[in-house]
């Protein structure tokens, strides 16, 4: 859908007298660039374009299958206390929701609860901001006990201060997760009392998911795996390129979130080597911070990770002010994402580009700095994807050491215990004793030092 300006009257006609229901208005409310001024110039390399911010909220929308009557971008100086827009605009969209005759209004801005409670009484219809309308996707996709305990923390704190004598006029509307639903508001989003408890017992269940994804990891690390964890914007091919390196059938679609529950599977290095792989959710802009706290332990596996994959869809037209965000979101992570030693970027969908374009693109990543190159690569077709194995494998590598050693051919649990305990590069009997070379991480170097009396390799 075309999105309008809306800075005064509309710019396309619309049918009189046409009469739509169950349709959803998006209000993209965005503070006009003040020209000159300090702000502007400092960070203009990762402002979004207001239309393509809109789409990006209405892909949001539609995520969650609801039909969108239309898409309008209110450009406002400031921002109202009362109603986050003044009320001209109030007014404005207040008549095209009646006209449109919508049940719901998504403002692309995070709102107070007092600006949503009056804007709901102003417009006469259910309104979501944008972090209530991510917590409702979440909220779909979450397929895994986790994941619904997440989602449904994040969303109580959400509604901790919104339910209680704030909504109480639509009681009687609000279901489900408390957003688009029917009849049936549950005691849980009605009482403030019961909420805190509830949100005690979901944080008492998520500290034990936390101690038993601890134990699993514990157990990884007893096997000379190494981690690699895929992170990216939502939609830049994240699942796609983790069924490609792994053949795994994660579901990859071409929708916002179509990925929210972390998975796992092993990656086959070129020489033989193995890591384990993990699909995590996709970061957005203005991601709640709710979100951020609740899946904290989903995003352990990024934080424990050997190597970071930062996949960017090098093909959007705001390619750069997500790489922005996803940074963002890795520092409130703890994670440095100029990192050069841990995170590879890998520019991913340069099947959309046409010869000269992609010739173009080479020719950019090559003047990068050396300590941060980037990768380029099709999840789709394949292209530059045994150039990002190399890579990480070398990374990896990067951290672990290669020895050299002679083991008598007759010592098999000698031998049995390397192959469980390191990588095992090169192996050739001669007279009776195997010369082998292996690498393994700090953790059991001394140990095949000691017991194999072995000699760490000269690099060349």
């Amino acid at each position: 859908m075309e999105p309008r300006n809306f800075d005064g009257e509309a710019d396309r006609p619309r049918s009189a007298g046409a009469k739509q229901t169950g349709r959803v208005l998006v209000v993209g409310p965005y503070l006009r660039a003040r020209a000159g001024s300090a702000d502007a110039q400092s960070e203009s390399h990762v402002q979004r374009d207001a239309e393509a911010r809109l789409d990006e909220a209405a892909g949001l929308a539609r995520a969650i299958d609801l039909v969108i009557a239309d898409a309008i971008i209110a450009p406002i100086s400031q921002i109202r206390p009362a109603t986050y827009i003044g009320k001209g605009k109030v007014e404005e969209i207040a008549a095209l929701a009646k006209s449109l005759d919508v049940e719901l209004v998504v403002m692309d801005c995070a709102l107070a609860p007092i600006q949503q409670r009056n804007l709901e009484k102003e417009l006469q219809a259910k309104v979501l901001d944008r972090t209530g309308l991510i917590l409702e996707i979440f909220g779909r996709r979450a397929k895994t006990k986790e994941g619904a305990l997440q989602v449904e923390l994040a969303h109580l704190n959400y509604q901790r201060s919104r339910l209680v004598r704030s909504w109480t006029h639509l009681e009687r509307q609000r279901g489900g997760f408390g957003f688009m639903g029917g009849p049936g508001e549950t005691q849980i989003e009605a009482d403030r009392r019961l909420i805190q408890e509830r949100i005690t017992k979901l944080e008492n269940e998520l500290k034990k998911v936390q101690a038993t994804r601890r134990l699993h990891r514990a157990g990884r690390q007893r096997v000379p795996y190494r981690v690699v964890a895929l992170v990216g914007y939502t939609n830049a091919g994240k699942s796609t390129l983790f069924n490609r390196l792994t053949r795994a059938d994660v579901q990859a679609a071409d929708m916002l979130f179509a990925t929210l529950d972390p998975t796992l599977r092993a990656l086959n290095l070129p020489h033989g080597g193995k890591a384990m792989l993990s699909d995590t959710v996709g970061f957005i802009s203005n991601l709640p911070t709710q979100l951020v706290a609740a899946f904290r332990a989903t995003l352990e596996e990024v934080l424990e990770a050997d190597v970071i994959l930062h996949v960017r869809d090098i093909s959007h037209e705001d390619a750069e002010a997500q790489q922005s965000d996803v940074d963002a979101v890795l520092r409130q992570l703890g994670i440095n994402p100029d990192d050069s030693g841990r995170i590879i970027e890998v520019w991913n969908k340069i099947d959309r580009y046409d010869a000269e374009q992609r010739e173009e693109l080479l020719n950019i990543a090559a003047r990068r700095p050396e300590d941060h190159p980037a990768m380029l690569v099709s999840a789709v077709s394949g292209e530059g994807i045994d150039a990002l194995l190399a890579a990480i494998e070398e990374r990896l590598a990067a951290k672990r050491t290669t020895l050299d050693l002679s083991i008598d051919a007759a010592d098999g649990a000698g031998i049995s215990w390397l192959h469980r305990n390191s990588e095992v590069l090169a192996k050739e009997l001669h007279d009776g004793r195997f010369d082998m070379t292996v690498r393994v991480d700090e953790t059991k170097r001394d140990i095949v030092v000691n017991r194999f009396d072995a000699v760490p390799r000269l690099s060349a």
